[in-house]
């Protein structure tokens, strides 16, 4: 006997979808591969009809409110800490290529499409950088890219709108196939051995923001594209 075909209407795959992407930023998904192929639609909403950007401006009203009530030790050693990568830095238009995720993640496709150095900035990213830059916080962006990618890096944050950070580091050699919570963690603890006070840290990912030498406060960005542990 052949079973009949279940055919999802399109309310009940957006509804799921949006029960996922949830699971996805509680972190409650954790490890998780590539986005569903049946929410490929869904994200494609999700980013074209601007709830993604009304989604990282209340995150960034919030940090930004948070840096107003902190007390500034007048030493220049007041620090903010950034991701690059869908924190700084849009890639969307690779993703777009690639399903928005769907497909598995490609090392050396991603690294090329880097090198191009033609990634724009968020509204809501520039608009929290640079508030906290007139509050006078030091601004330590901290990437996983990788030392190579320095020049390229540099040049297209200046060209999307950043400038006069205080530390740009990236994955050296020594670095190399480290997970990202415990590379980055460690990169936070010699900011603060360097004299840092870490306020506020601002990532896409929650490797970004936990493990140990942690901002006072954490400010996840969405991102339902990708996850790394």
């Amino acid at each position: 006997m052949k079973l009949p075909v279940i055919v999802e209407s399109r309310s009940s795959v957006d509804s799921y979808c949006e029960s996922w992407r949830l699971a996805v930023e509680t972190n409650n998904a954790i490890t998780w591969k590539v986005v569903p192929s049946k929410c490929i639609s869904y994200l494609e909403t999700y980013y074209g009809k601007g709830q993604f950007d009304n989604d990282y401006n209340v995150v960034a009203s919030y940090a930004l409110a948070f840096a107003k009530t902190v007390k500034m030790g007048g030493n220049g050693k007041d620090a903010w800490v950034f991701d690059v990568d869908e924190t700084l830095l849009s890639n969307l238009e690779y993703y777009k290529i690639h399903n928005y995720g769907a497909e598995p993640f490609n090392s050396k496709e991603f690294s090329e499409w880097v090198v191009q150095g033609t990634t724009p900035g968020y509204d809501a990213s520039l608009k929290l950088y640079r508030g906290l830059k007139k509050l006078g916080f030091a601004i330590i962006l901290l990437t996983g890219r990788d030392e190579a990618q320095r020049s390229v890096t540099e040049k297209n944050l200046k060209d999307a709108g950043y400038s006069g950070w205080d530390q740009l580091l990236l994955r050296g050699q020594e670095d190399q196939g480290k997970a990202a919570a415990l590379y980055k963690s460690e990169q936070r603890s010699r900011m603060i051995k360097k004299g840092f006070k870490l306020h506020g840290n601002t990532g896409d990912q929650w490797s970004d923001l936990q493990g140990f030498a942690v901002a006072d406060r954490s400010f996840k960005v969405p991102n339902p594209l990708y996850y790394i542990a």
